[in-house]
């Protein structure tokens, strides 16, 4: 006869049961690894928190708002120290390379020069700043009606003509003149009349100065009320040689002047530093320097004939005066960024790829 104690005892192993069998299904053993396992982390996530270590990578704990901010400064704080330190590193290298640039282009290209006395107006007028091409007379002859600038050192002031050196003796007196060294020489400004072959000759029975038996109309440059010419001339220009006259006749000292020189008054086409070709300075006077259409006369390139020089006068130069280097400067800064970009940015590509590897 069971009492009491027997159903309370079966009760009791039933349970007992039920428990074990919870126990040993493979359900509850993956929800404890599971549990056990998230123990684990989190004890893992407080120890890294106290002592400062990583945790495990499969860690996504996400930080709170104030954590993240706080992480992201430092990073930020050294990337700017790391991009200033970058900067002062690429400023050397920025400043060579503009300096160089801008004695190349002084040197070979364009330079600018002011004007300082009234010999060629009103064509340039006191104080004007043109920009000289250097490299035009590498490409084409020397034409009629060109504005040169040329050395007068040998040709109407005493002393050897001026020879021009290699690239690399031109790239040293380029340097050393960008930093006020060196002897430029006396630099002249004038209008070419006559080329090598060319007769030339003052004046025709209208009072016209003329080129190969033909007249020029040049009252489209010359200062008003000003003649051709009160000074009579007739001279082939030899070989290698240039006339030149300035646009204020009056006040021009010129080949005109200085037929009793080497030369008869022409100078050598090696004296040529290059052809102004635009005025930059001031503003209100900013134009381009073309050829006078009196020049562009079929007929001057006929036939050359000779004819004996004639005495002259004496009057003014006219004279072109190197500017600051300011425009050199300019243009070498402004070509000197993009190539310190360029090449800063091929080197952190190269180091990137090293780091790869």
């Amino acid at each position: 006869m069971s009492g009491p104690q027997d159903s309370a005892a079966s009760e009791a192993r039933d349970s007992g049961a039920t428990v074990r069998s919870e126990a040993g299904s493979p359900e509850a053993a993956d929800e404890a690894g599971a549990n056990a396992r998230a123990d684990g982390h989190l004890e893992a996530a407080a120890r890294a928190e106290s002592d400062g270590t990583p945790g495990p990578e499969t860690d996504s704990v996400a930080a709170s708002p104030g954590e993240e901010s706080g992480s992201a400064a430092p990073r930020t704080g050294r990337q700017r120290r790391r991009r200033q330190r970058s900067f002062w590193r690429e400023l050397p290298i920025l400043v060579a390379v503009a300096l160089l640039l801008a004695v190349v282009i002084k040197t070979y290209a364009i330079q600018a020069f002011y004007i300082p006395s009234g010999s060629m107006e009103n064509t340039l007028e006191i104080n004007d700043r043109v920009l000289v091409n250097k490299i035009v007379y590498h490409l084409r002859d020397i034409h009629r009606g060109d504005i040169v600038v040329f050395n007068g050192d040998g040709s109407w002031d005493p002393g050897p003509i001026p020879v021009t050196g290699n690239i690399f003796q031109q790239f040293a007196d380029g340097f050393a003149s960008m930093f006020g060294f060196g002897h430029p020489g006396d630099i002249l400004i004038k209008r070419v009349i006559g080329i090598p072959g060319d007769h030339v000759a003052c004046c025709d029975a209208q009072g016209r100065v003329t080129v190969n038996g033909v007249p020029l109309n040049e009252q489209s440059y010359l200062y008003p009320g000003s003649v051709p010419s009160v000074t009579r001339f007739n001279i082939v220009v030899p070989s290698g040689r240039l006339w030149v006259m300035g646009d204020n006749r009056f006040f021009s000292d010129d080949s005109r002047d200085h037929q009793g020189d080497p030369g008869g008054g022409t100078i050598p086409e090696s004296a040529v530093v290059g052809r102004a070709f635009i005025i930059i300075w001031p503003p209100s006077r900013w134009r381009i320097l073309p050829i006078p259409a009196t020049f562009t006369q079929p007929a001057l390139d006929g036939s050359h004939a000779a004819a004996p020089p004639a005495a002259g006068g004496d009057l003014l130069a006219a004279r072109a005066e190197p500017a600051v280097q300011g425009l050199p400067l300019v243009l070498g800064f402004a070509g000197a960024i993009p190539l310190t970009w360029l090449q800063r940015r091929v080197r952190l590509r190269v180091d990137r790829r090293r780091r790869r590897r």
